[in-house]
């Protein structure tokens, strides 16, 4: 019959990988590892072996890998595949060993049986990538996201990891993934959640002893897409728990995306098997945005507030905001607030008034490149138009260079930014005022007083 004959050349395809891998491997991995899988089907140019227990694939998977790889596309090709199926641990569900065709149709049954209709995948419509501005701190990531969402599952950035520091877009993200993949693959069943999320489900499930059916429903996604994965620090039963899902998933070519605020490699808690797991796939960062594209997010933001503001008052906002996207959202928001309390139009004087505020309520709060600006110009007795200008008058080339090294100093602006807003000077300019100064300052002492004496303003004034 039919599958008799395929399970005969499944039979005979993993005979040649055995010959092959004994000669690799010592006898007792061999005999411990390879000898128990049994091959099950032959698909094209894939073959579905069943592994006893998770724990082989396991171990395989992460001693064995390159190994099996190399095995399976010599004896097929260079498009083999080797696919592995665990055995159910329940008895209901146990794969029937038998000789019988009319048993045989069961081998090609997933471990997962249950395909539920579609879930609340609980995305945010908000979060797409049509309004997510690309620049260059979070191309990669970026990138990587929208190739993922056309292919889920099919490409190597599996698992997807985005990191970064608070606030920088990386939950915009990974939902805009989920978004995608919901509007381009009806039938696709994308979950969203936390890490805590997660957590609180499976304490939820060994509670109310419906730890198969927690089970059962994450491994039947065809996207998950996890929070904050640092948070599972110290959770060894949610970590367990999220391990085997995490090779269900991978193993099925499902897709798995990840956020933290770490690479993997600094995740402090998490164990070393997961770890490695994390790093099979793609790690992108998002990094602090320059100006100009905190400049765009403030225009786009603006835009759907139905707020159409004047170039001058977004690169006021966006120079003196560095930190994370969420607070530079949140200056939109205090500036039309304050527009609205007040019956004030918007104006770049009332804009600095809402920075002066929020400063004020932070302990603290970094100080902005304009600060920096206006206390190294009133010491110097020039203007702030004349810093900026080309002029290499000697006092203003002096100011000029001390303001960039204070900025370089104390704020965390990247060296593109803060050439831009001295009059969009390369940041090649940056690190020759910065070193010019530092130097001086090693050099003498009384000019190190002197820049002291401007910190200590500045601190005063921040």
């Amino acid at each position: 019959m039919e599958m008799e004959t395929i399970t005969t050349e499944a039979k005979l395809v993993w005979d040649r990988c055995l010959e092959i891998i004994e000669q690799n491997v010592n006898q007792q991995a061999f005999h411990t590892w390879f000898k128990p899988l049994k091959p099950i089907a032959l698909e094209k140019n894939t073959l579905y072996l069943e592994s006893p227990h998770q724990f082989f694939y396991e171990w395989l998977e992460t001693h064995y890998k390159i190994l099996i790889n190399r095995t399976i596309q010599t004896v097929l090709g260079p498009d083999g595949i080797l696919s592995f199926k665990i055995r159910p641990i329940d008895p209901e569900n146990e794969i029937v060993d038998s000789q019988d065709s009319k048993q045989d149709n069961q081998i090609s049954q997933p471990t997962i049986k249950i395909k539920e209709p579609d879930i609340d995948s609980n995305l945010n419509q908000k979060y797409t990538f049509e309004n997510y501005i690309m620049g260059d701190n979070n191309s990669l990531a970026r990138s990587a996201a929208y190739r993922v969402s056309q292919q889920p599952g099919e490409t190597s950035f599996n698992p997807l990891i985005i990191y970064g520091d608070v606030g920088l877009g990386k939950t915009h993200l990974i939902q805009a993934i989920g978004n995608e993949v919901k509007a381009r693959f009806k039938d696709k069943r994308v979950l969203y959640v936390s890490s805590e999320k997660f957590t609180n489900d499976f304490l939820e499930a060994i509670s109310s002893i419906k730890t198969n059916d927690f089970a059962n429903f994450y491994r039947s996604l065809d996207v998950l897409i996890v929070d904050d994965i640092q948070f599972f620090a110290g959770k060894e039963k949610t970590q367990e728990t999220f391990f085997h899902t995490f090779n269900t998933l991978h193993q099925q070519n499902k897709q798995i995306v990840l956020s933290s605020d770490k690479p993997p490699k600094d995740l402090k808690g998490i164990p070393e098997r997961l770890i490695s797991r994390f790093q099979w796939g793609l790690i992108a960062d998002i990094q602090p945005p320059d100006l100009e594209t905190r400049t765009a997010i403030l225009k786009r933001k603006s835009e759907l507030m139905g707020m159409y503001l004047d170039v001058e008052i977004l690169e006021f906002l966006a120079t003196n905001i560095t930190s994370n996207i969420r607070e530079l959202e949140g200056s939109l928001v205090a500036l039309l607030a304050e527009s609205s309390i007040s019956f004030k139009p918007i104006t770049i004087e009332l804009a600095k008034e809402v920075i002066r505020k929020t400063s004020s309520s932070k302990v603290r709060k970094s100080i902005s490149i304009e600060q920096i600006q206006s206390v190294v110009c009133e010491h110097f007795n020039i203007t702030e138009e004349m810093m900026r200008s080309k002029s290499r008058k000697q006092e203003i080339a002096m100011a000029r260079q001390v303001a960039m090294y204070l900025s370089k100093e104390l704020t965390k602006n990247a060296l593109k930014t803060i050439g831009l807003v001295f009059g969009g000077r390369d940041h090649s300019t940056v690190i020759h005022a910065h070193k010019t100064i530092q130097d001086m300052i090693k050099k003498d002492s009384s000019f190190k007083n002197e820049i002291d004496s401007i910190k200590r303003r500045l601190d005063i004034n921040s």
